[in-house]
């Protein structure tokens, strides 16, 4: 059996990681786990500020396991989960997002909604933020501490040798949901 993880990982953050292990824990030696990123196309703003390859690299780092395939958007929800198919193919989604779950089962998938505790603490905008405070930090340490909490070490360090934190200041100041 296939499990899905669904998102646009920007970055890959410990929400990301409990969705993931639990389909890992679900497929077993047996099953396989299919991240797929959305929005793989998109062009680098702050909402999505690494590239759907670079968030490969990341997720690869973090573990590998997992097999990682790119989804380009169509902005099309009716039609996204046959499009998104071809990409990750048949399977079970296991996911966290109501929308993103009442979308797969409207198309007849087998869904397992997980639930997150301390969701707030794992939006994607509150850990972009927060780096992006940190983006022109040079004390590594302090980077790795303060992020730590909501990212995995390896996407920290990621995120440091690859210098994929400092492309974080150069966006305009303002808050983007997501």
């Amino acid at each position: 059996m296939n499990y899905i993880v669904l998102g646009r990982f920007q970055p890959l953050h410990n929400g990301h990681v409990f969705l993931i292990e639990h389909a890992l824990e679900l497929a077993g030696n047996i099953g396989k786990v299919t991240v797929a990123i959305g929005s793989a196309s998109c062009q680098m703003e702050p909402r999505n500020p690494w590239t759907g390859e670079e968030r490969k690299q990341m997720i690869e780092s973090w573990n590998d396991r997992v097999q990682v395939v790119l989804i380009d958007d169509i902005n099309d929800p009716p039609n996204w989960v046959e499009h998104a198919t071809k990409f990750h193919g048949e399977g079970v989604l296991v996911t966290s997002d109501k929308q993103t779950a009442d979308l797969y089962r409207e198309s007849n998938w087998e869904v397992i909604e997980v639930d997150l505790t301390n969701r707030e603490n794992f939006e994607g905008w509150r850990i972009r933020q927060t780096a992006k405070m940190l983006s022109t930090v040079d004390d590594f340490e302090a980077v790795r501490e303060v992020l730590s909490p909501s990212i995995p070490t390896s996407i920290i360090e990621w995120l440091i040798e690859n210098d994929a934190l400092f492309r974080l200041s150069t966006f305009q100041t303002g808050v983007y949901a997501g």
